[in-house]
């Protein structure tokens, strides 16, 4: 499902580079992508989606090059066969939060929104612990719950690959536990691919593997 070769990648007037010889996740695999703050793995993660492209090197996602592709096709990419959880959220402010978590089914064409998508969206929101929350916009919510949000609308259109960056990095140890389990089940209902980066050391045995980014970059 991911295969990365002879990848480098450098920020513009940063000292910063990213090199990754090799990396591959096989589909329907569950993979932790650990390492020190400043390491790369948010950077990859936006590589993998199209967000960024490398300086040079071969990234496959599924059966899509996102490098080869367009700005528009890399979001057209992205909006289709992508889930993502940014570090940041993303959420719009403009929108409460049942709206932000149909999103995908608003600026996706390809994607056609039915009552069967948004109990879709109530059961996942249910599951997470913010259906009380639906109807608030994102500046009511604590980042714990903004964080719970962006993890409902990753899930809600059935992705085979999900890309999350530290979705469970502003929850207590309940709702930790709570949001992994809503993530791992839903990856095996969809068997959809999941690299999910993490500080915590002690959600790495929940996966199938993890990944130590300086290991396989230098």
């Amino acid at each position: 499902m991911i295969a990365v070769e002879n990848l480098v990648f450098h920020y513009p007037r940063s000292t910063f580079t990213l090199r990754v010889p090799e990396l591959s996740v096989a589909d329907g695999e569950k993979v932790a992508l650990a390492g020190p703050s400043g390491s790369g793995k948010t950077t990859l993660l936006h590589l993998l989606a199209g967000i960024l492209v490398p300086d040079q090197g071969k990234i496959v996602v599924g059966d899509t090059q996102p490098p080869l592709l367009s700005d528009a096709g890399r979001r057209a990419f992205r909006i289709a066969a992508l889930g993502l959880v940014f570090q940041d959220f993303q959420l719009l402010e403009y929108l409460d939060v049942f709206e932000n978590i149909l999103l995908p089914y608003r600026i996706n064409p390809a994607l056609r929104l039915s009552g069967a998508v948004r109990e879709r969206a109530l059961q996942l929101a249910r599951e997470t612990g913010i259906d009380h929350r639906l109807t608030h916009r994102p500046g009511r919510l604590s980042q714990g719950e903004k964080q719970r949000a962006a993890l409902c609308r990753a899930l809600l259109a059935r992705p085979r690959c999900l890309l999350a960056d530290e979705p469970t990095g502003n929850l207590d140890s309940a709702a930790k536990t709570r949001v992994l389990e809503v993530l791992f089940e839903q990856c095996a209902r969809a068997r959809a691919t999941l690299l999910m980066v993490t500080h915590d050391t002690g959600l790495l045995g929940r996966f199938d593997r993890a990944i130590h980014l300086a290991e396989v970059s230098r």
